[in-house]
């Protein structure tokens, strides 16, 4: 696989470190792995949610936390010791521990999230503040420039 060199355009991205770093970690081959399978859904237009399959953990097994645009999933099996040994024919349901990250856009937060049948649902909503949205100006009569 080829890798691509883009510290040459760093010099002209002032002000763009974080999307510069952001691409880095995208070009890195450093990849996520695909345990537990998920979906990501745009349920409006500033709405999302989040489903991840994971079969046998309960609400307990699982974290969730969002920290500086990140948001990490992880589940950690309580019964992983030597003392509850079952005999599997056939183990087709992974009960493995898991860490998955999300890097989330700018003002996107988490609203809530749900267990049920299996499925982790986590509910996103990009909330822009009211000084990032666009405002309309008023055309006044021409006084300004005379004081009034």
């Amino acid at each position: 696989m080829r890798t691509v060199d883009l510290s040459p355009l760093y010099r002209s991205f002032i002000g763009f470190e974080h999307l510069a770093s952001l691409m880095d970690a995208a070009a890195s081959s450093d990849k996520q792995p695909s345990f537990p399978p998920y979906n990501i859904e745009a349920l409006d237009k500033d709405k999302y949610r989040i489903t991840m399959a994971v079969a046998g953990f309960s609400d307990n097994e699982l974290t969730i936390e969002s920290e500086n645009n990140t948001l990490k999933v992880a589940g950690i099996k309580a019964n992983k010791d030597g003392n509850n040994e079952r005999k599997f024919i056939h183990q087709g349901i992974a009960e493995r521990n898991f860490e998955r990250k999300f890097q989330l856009g700018d003002h996107v937060k988490v609203l809530g999230a749900d267990l049920a049948n299996g499925l982790l649902s986590i509910e996103l909503q990009r909330e822009i503040p009211d000084a990032l949205k666009p405002r309309k100006i008023e055309i006044g009569s021409g006084n300004l420039l005379e004081g009034k």
